[in-house]
């Protein structure tokens, strides 16, 4: 029996899964801030070794994704993103659980990642376990010039 509702499926490999992820990243994050990929970066980063993409897809609908690259014992998750319409059901949360349980598969000793300050995905990180272990000032640039703090947060995955 699975963890998630039957019209849920996660999609690791295959010729969609780009495809998949340019569809959620086009909706998913705001211009405003500047944080989005182009495909040109994905298709880049999808190839390298270390390199793991999982996608959720709810009602035959791409939902949500995750990007994260492992390299020895260390991970780092590049890019979480949801679309609107599916978030606040469990989505990024899932991405998260499937990315920890890969990762303590593989002995993986860390996860990392790097948000903008005040994202509300912030809320999740901590809540999973992320703690903040740094911060660079003002680290990410919005369209109109504003400045915001980068958080650099870890999970020690056990």
């Amino acid at each position: 029996m699975s963890d998630y509702p039957d019209d849920w499926a996660f999609l690791d490999q295959g010729d969609s899964l780009l495809d998949h992820v340019m569809t959620i990243m086009t909706e998913a994050f705001d211009p405003f801030y500047c944080e989005a990929w182009n495909r040109h970066q994905c298709s880049s980063i999808m190839g390298l070794p270390g390199v793991y993409g999982l996608v959720v897809i709810i009602n035959k609908k791409p939902a949500g994704f995750l990007l994260s690259r492992t390299v020895f014992d260390e991970c780092e998750l590049l890019l979480l993103a949801v679309r609107p319409e599916f978030r606040r059901k469990g989505v990024a949360a899932a991405l998260l659980k499937k990315l920890i349980e890969k990762a303590k598969s593989e002995d993986t000793k860390y996860i990392h990642l790097e948000v903008r300050e005040k994202n509300p995905a912030l809320n999740l990180y901590y809540h999973i376990g992320f703690r903040e272990v740094g911060r660079r000032i003002n680290y990410y640039k919005s369209l109109n010039g504003d400045l915001y703090n980068a958080i650099t947060l870890s999970l020690i995955v056990i």
